[in-house]
């Protein structure tokens, strides 16, 4: 009996041993396959910084910040006219997405699982998340820019707007979702209406995670071009007229760096290399200083 015991265990281990030396094999292989992966994607980015770095650094000097974007051959220049036109577009459009982008995500985490406009709301800014820019810029320039007769800054903040608003709204509806129950019952217990718990309880308790959501969007809207393409278009000359088209960086390092002229070509770089140390540093507050804790 204790011999045909042997004999059974004998002749199961092997299939077992080898399923496992099978399944360790698999799980080897998708480990390297993982890592070329995440050193090869580590490379190109690497590369692509090495090269801005290299080639953005030689074209900063105190002029860039100083002076007007040149004229085709003429010399020295600066970027003064586009850095005040991105500040001012993209201020704007930041002043028109938040409220609307949070309060929209405060109606979707109030009244997400009971109204079907919130379930249509969700749908649509899902949507919005992941189309094109160059979608909105076209959106924008068939409803104002063609109505209108002329590109303006206005319908390019109107366009960036567009794709801040559903950066907005889903990361105030997830942060809300984070608030404990026990909470929000705590202040219907003490007698609070519903507004007041959704904006003085539930709002305050994530209110840094709203903030986060808030430069996340603008970290997202400060180097489209597509859009404004079609609705600020670029200004040669220092222009604060939010009514007339207006000079930016992404169209300015656009044109400058497919341009054959070597005073051009210089700024296009150093443009671009203020672009990513501005969005490198919204993403690090957005992901280091205004990191929280939600209350339990």
């Amino acid at each position: 009996m204790k011999n045909s015991h042997q004999t059974e265990a004998d002749v199961l281990a092997p299939p077992v041993n080898a399923v496992y030396r099978k399944r360790l094999l698999m799980h080897r292989f998708g480990m390297v396959l993982s890592f070329l992966a995440m050193a090869l994607g580590l490379l190109v980015l690497a590369w692509i910084l090495v090269t801005l770095v290299i080639k953005g650094f030689g074209a900063l000097n105190l002029g860039i910040l100083t002076q007007n974007t040149p004229a085709p051959g003429s010399g020295s220049g600066g970027l003064l006219n586009p850095i005040v036109g991105s500040l001012m577009l993209v201020g704007l459009a930041t002043v028109f997405s938040t409220p609307v982008g949070i309060l929209a995500g405060i109606y979707l985490a109030e009244y997400g699982e009971e109204s079907k406009l919130a379930q249509v709301t969700r749908f649509v800014t899902d949507i919005m998340l992941s189309a094109p820019s160059i979608v909105i810029g076209l959106f924008v320039y068939a409803i104002y820019v063609a109505k209108v007769g002329h590109f303006s800054g206005w319908a390019g903040s109107f366009a960036l707007s567009l794709i801040a608003v559903p950066v907005v709204v889903r990361t105030t509806d997830n942060m809300l979702k984070l608030v404990p129950g026990n909470l929000r019952e705590a202040a219907f217990a003490l007698g609070a209406p519903r507004w007041k718990v959704a904006l003085l309880v539930r709002l305050r308790a994530v209110k840094a995670g709203v903030v986060t959501g808030v430069l996340l969007a603008v970290a997202r809207i400060a180097g489209e071009t597509a859009p404004l393409l079609f609705t600020a278009l670029n200004n040669q000359f220092f222009s604060t007229n939010m009514n007339k088209p207006i000079a930016n960086l992404p169209v300015v390092i656009s044109q400058f760096a497919m341009s054959p002229f070597d005073n051009w070509v210089p700024l296009a770089w150093g443009g671009a290399l203020l672009i990513t140390f501005s969005v490198l540093l919204l993403n690090i507050l957005s992901r280091s200083l205004f990191s929280q804790k939600i209350p339990g």
